[in-house]
């Protein structure tokens, strides 16, 4: 039985809330799902188990990293390559924060985090020179709205 299964809903509301912020403590979720702190630290470590929790992560300001300029990049590959291989095409660019191999056209996606224009043109070249590549398509990132998040981009 799939563990979504067993999940009621104050486990879904425990959920949310460490979704919006996963630095809460058990205390401050407990308080608003009408549970002890013990009891949401028991549901917490039960859903990590299960692996619905699969880990946690901070949420950073890229500008202020150095690389505002987001790009979703469309990779096309020639139909023999598996699509297993697919994602290690960006084995070694960092600037490539994650591949999606897709069904259909394009055959994955790309999300690519850089300081400007010129650099979002180097690192496509780079995608293209990898000789796997054999066409994309470039979308830039105007905005961002994320579920769950308190900003807007």
């Amino acid at each position: 039985m799939p563990a979504t299964s067993l999940l009621d809903q104050t486990d879904h509301e425990i959920l949310a809330l460490l979704q919006e912020d996963a630095r809460r403590t058990f205390a401050d979720v407990a308080e608003r799902v009408s549970l002890s702190a013990p009891a949401v630290k028991r549901r917490v470590d039960r859903l990590e188990q299960e692996g619905v929790i699969v880990g946690y992560t901070i949420e950073l300001d890229h500008a202020k990293l150095g690389r505002p300029l987001d790009a979703f990049v469309e990779l096309r590959f020639a139909g023999t390559t598996k699509v297993d291989d697919i994602s290690t095409v960006a084995a070694g660019l960092p600037e490539v924060q994650a591949v999606w191999t897709t069904a259909g056209d394009p055959d994955a996606l790309g999300l690519i985090r850089v300081r400007d224009v010129a650099d979002l043109k180097r690192v496509i070249d780079l995608l293209r020179r990898s000789g796997r590549v054999t066409g994309t398509k470039t979308l830039m990132v105007l905005g961002t709205w994320t579920h769950g998040s308190t900003r807007v981009r």
